[in-house]
Order: C-alpha cells, then sequence, then structure tokens
C-alpha cells in the first residue's frame, strides 16, 4: 500500500489503514491491549523479527497509537503503550475479530472475554446516529463540500 498516496485523501478508511493496514501493526496492538509492552515481549508473543518489530513499533508510535516510555535508564530500555488514539482502534480490531472468527473460524479459537464478568465479548459496530449496525442499511458515499454529489451509490 502507498502509505503516502492514501494518508491525505478525502476516504478515511484509507488514511486509517495507512497508519494500521497491515497485520503485524493490528497484532501488536491487539497484544498492547492485553498488557503487553516491552519489546521483547511482542517479540515472542508474535514470532516477529526485530527489525520488522522496530519498524512497526516506531511507525505506531509515530502516528499516536503507541507511546514510547523509558523504564530503564541502564541500559536504556523503553516500553510501549496504547494512546488514547490506540484505544479508540480496539473497538475495531475486536470487530475484525468477530468478522474473523464467524466467517473463517474453523477449530477452536481464543476469544477475548470480559475481564469483570467472564463473558465472551460480542462486538457490534453501529452508527452513534441512527443506532442500526452498519451493514444493516445502505451507505453512500459523498464528496467533501459536494454532498449532493455521490461518490459511490
Amino acid at each position: 500500500m502507498d502509505a503516502e498516496k492514501f494518508s491525505g485523501g478525502y476516504c478515511p478508511v484509507a488514511r486509517g489503514l495507512a497508519r494500521v493496514g497491515d497485520a503485524w501493526s493490528m497484532l501488536i496492538l491487539r497484544d498492547a491491549s492485553y498488557g503487553l509492552a516491552r519489546f521483547d515481549q511482542f517479540r515472542v508473543s508474535l514470532g516477529i523479527a526485530p527489525n520488522i518489530l522496530t519498524r512497526r513499533l516506531k511507525a505506531l508510535t509515530d502516528d499516536g497509537l503507541l507511546e514510547k516510555r523509558r523504564y530503564s535508564e541502564r541500559p536504556p530500555r523503553d516500553e510501549y503503550v496504547l494512546t488514547a488514539a490506540g484505544r479508540d482502534f480496539l473497538p475495531i480490531l475486536y470487530a475484525i475479530g468477530a468478522w474473523g472468527a464467524r466467517h473463517h473460524g474453523g477449530g477452536p479459537l481464543t476469544r477475548a472475554t470480559d475481564a469483570e464478568t467472564g463473558r465472551v465479548i460480542d462486538p457490534v459496530v453501529i452508527d452513534r446516529n441512527s443506532g442500526a449496525p452498519i451493514g444493516s442499511r445502505p451507505l453512500r458515499l459523498t464528496v467533501p463540500g459536494r454532498e449532493d454529489e455521490l461518490l459511490v451509490e
């Protein structure tokens, strides 16, 4: 994906994907949501090559989804924690997981559970204005500043 091309265009989907559109980045955010914060924790959990992990952590930090915090001066060591933007991405991440379980979920799967109740979560994405689940009603794309001109119908 040409992140430069899509990161400043009209489409918010393209802008979001330019920042978290690869599997490694989403899995790092998933692990951060479960409390992993250190480089070695991510590396072991994901089985990811150190150079790839370094690049993804830098990108997620630069894009404001993770914050780097120093936890040791000698030797210098940092940990990575979710920012408000990173926490705002979690419902999207769990909706992707629910979709994956529903449509590609053969065999045993991990499930996200509510830490207080122990119940498996069932993420649903709704339109805040209508309360309707996204995907249950037709949508249109309009051009900014020209709302009467449909981009896609």
